[in-house]
């Protein structure tokens, strides 16, 4: 590849992070937020109140486009500085994405059961922080390699 089209796309690694994050976030949310309905639905149904606290449940995959965006921010001070960081954006995107994912997943399960029995809310809110915790350890990592830079 030449090197005017290599410069093109010299800014793939930032915002590649970015976007898998979000990706990431967005299926999470989304997994959560239908199971947060199905469970208000089973509530109005019994004519049972229905938990303002699914909504915790439902938005916890967002953060992960927070961190994506952190780390963005960090690589593009780096790609000015001349470097090309694609496989870092890729591969810490692709984590943080994945980890909203599968927070979302959990706080699927975490709606339904809350839904049903009304207990557990801090259980539930443990298992979607450590969840959480792989997002924050991928941007922590990245964020020190790419400050090596």
């Amino acid at each position: 590849m030449e090197q005017g089209m290599v410069a093109q796309f010299k800014d793939l690694g930032a915002i590649l992070v970015l976007a898998l994050a979000a990706v990431g976030s967005g299926w999470g949310t989304g997994i959560a937020g239908m199971s947060a309905i199905g469970a208000w639905k089973k509530s109005f149904l019994q004519n049972k109140p229905a938990s303002f606290m699914l909504i915790v449940f439902t938005a916890a995959p967002l953060t992960q486009t927070v961190y994506g965006m952190i780390v963005m921010r960090q690589m593009l001070n780096a790609v000015n500085k001349g470097f090309y960081l694609w496989s870092i954006g890729a591969f810490s995107g692709l984590a943080i994405g994945l980890s909203a994912l599968w927070q979302g997943r959990c706080a699927a399960v975490a709606c339904d059961a809350m839904g049903e029995t009304g207990k557990g809310f801090a259980n539930y809110l443990v298992v979607l922080g450590m969840v959480e915790t792989v997002a924050l350890l991928v941007m922590a990592f990245s964020l020190m390699l790419v400050g090596s830079l």
